[in-house]
């Protein structure tokens, strides 16, 4: 372990604030620590610059210390920022966002995603008195709280009975999906989910996308998730979309748009305020006013309740990201961005014979760098791509695009991954399991350190 790694370990638990930013994630030749970003730019302590495709865990989608984000985010400091009644922009931002996004009716607002999908949890419960979740086991994250954890190895900590209520199904098998909703029919709450991580949802019986920004799809027609919102409304369980990564890449309305769903509630966070922290619960009046205080004799519901989630500078920065977003065309750059990455790297793994170990897929604008060795993903594959391209200055764990990332990056990836690949094809033609690269990265959720 470097100095730096055990010197966050001994003062922070974990060594970090999310567990994906802990030195397991990275190899050992990664940088320890940084002090800052700029544009598509990270720096270490040394002051050495990489080409960062890590864009701050996907929270950056305009590219680091944006300026006219960062001057709307100052002047809401110097209002102060923390006022002891709503704030002009938390009524400003609401409304904008109810405006822009048509599924929704009202937003609460808090700090981080977590906070944002156990509101929704617990909104849900209370709105129709049923206990047990749905949630798609091919998404990594979706809260903190007991409610996801204890549906994960890392279940420590958790009560057995608070374990048994959360329920998996697998994203694209819809008879899975329907076997666990007739096995604890009518005890089940709501469904959360988000709407695409590696590929867009199944049409028509066909997987993929179409790499397009302008979707040649129709996705107005039926086709898988538009089948999960379906059984949802036929059980009566509140369907829950998680946008925090997919709003507002996958489309400027969110996925919600661009799939043409209609779910009760949707979660946005990461990217919306360009690396601030906001996240935001939003949904149908239905359900949101469940949780309200005007209502006469209603009984309460505790939904949310955050000091900092008004916080003016944050919000500021959400509502001149939205203002950006629309009135330029950093969305549609970033699907050109990763078309390009995608098809650079598969040509140069292609040309080594390397097309079934090293391959990009994926949706255009969150692109997956795939590492197969002997048949399975491979752990150790993936530190020893990550690890050789930090050597050369670029730091790209996972690739999330910002609209920074331009064709002269491309020309930098392409230069690298031609000289990497071939290291790569000579260590597996060896014996790749005695091939010695220093510490490997590891899953976030295991059981074991």
């Amino acid at each position: 372990m470097k100095k730096i790694d055990y010197l966050l370990n001994k003062y922070i638990p974990g060594g970090a604030q999310t567990y994906s930013r802990g030195y397991d994630q990275f190899p050992d030749n990664a940088p320890g620590i940084l002090i800052k970003g700029n544009n598509q730019y990270i720096y270490d302590e040394k002051n050495k610059k990489y080409l960062d495709y890590g864009m701050g865990l996907r929270s950056i989608i305009l590219g680091y210390s944006n300026s006219k984000v960062n001057n709307a985010a100052i002047k809401g400091i110097l209002k102060g920022n923390n006022l002891p009644r709503p704030s002009d922009v938390e009524l400003s931002y609401a409304k904008k966002l109810i405006n822009h996004i048509p599924q929704i009716d009202m937003v609460k607002f808090a700090k981080n995603g977590s906070n944002v999908t156990s509101g929704a949890i617990k909104l849900s419960r209370s709105y129709n008195n049923k206990n047990v979740i749905l949630r798609c086991e091919d998404h990594p994250f979706f809260s903190f709280d007991d409610w996801f954890i204890g549906s994960t190895v890392m279940s420590k900590g958790v009560p057995n009975k608070i374990k048994s209520l959360t329920k998996t199904f697998k994203y694209g098998d819809i008879q899975d999906l329907k076997s666990k909703i007739h096995k604890y029919k009518n005890q089940i709450s709501c469904l959360i989910m988000e709407a695409s991580t590696s590929e867009c949802p199944l049409i028509a019986g066909k997987k993929g996308c179409c790499k397009k920004f302008k979707c040649t799809r129709n996705y107005k027609k039926n086709h898988y998730l538009k089948e999960v919102q379906k059984l949802c409304k036929e059980n009566k369980i509140i369907f829950i979309l998680d946008e925090t990564i997919t709003g507002f890449r996958w489309h400027i309305k969110g996925a919600a748009h661009r799939y043409d769903l209609d779910p009760d509630l949707i979660i946005y966070g990461k990217a919306i305020a360009n690396g601030f922290s906001v996240s935001v619960l939003a949904g149908k009046k239905k359900y949101m006013n469940h949780a309200n205080i005007i209502k006469k004799n209603h009984e309460r519901t505790f939904l949310l309740s955050s000091t900092h989630g008004g916080e003016i500078s944050s919000l500021s920065a959400a509502e001149k990201t939205l203002e950006i977003l629309k009135n330029s065309k950093t969305i549609e750059n970033i699907w050109s961005h990763g078309l390009k990455l995608t098809e650079n790297i598969n040509e140069i793994s292609l040309s080594l014979g390397l097309q079934k170990n090293i391959f990009v897929s994926g949706v255009p604008c969150s692109p997956i760098i795939n590492t197969v060795a002997q048949n399975s993903n491979s752990l150790k594959l993936r530190t020893m791509l990550i690890k050789e391209l930090i050597n050369h200055n670029i730091f790209i764990p996972w690739v999330s695009i910002c609209g920074k990332h331009n064709d002269k990056n491309i020309y930098t990836i392409k230069k690298a991954f031609k000289k990497v690949l071939p290291k790569i094809r000579n260590a597996l033609e060896i014996n790749f399991k005695k091939v010695y690269i220093g510490k490997t990265v590891k899953p976030v959720f295991r059981k074991y350190n």
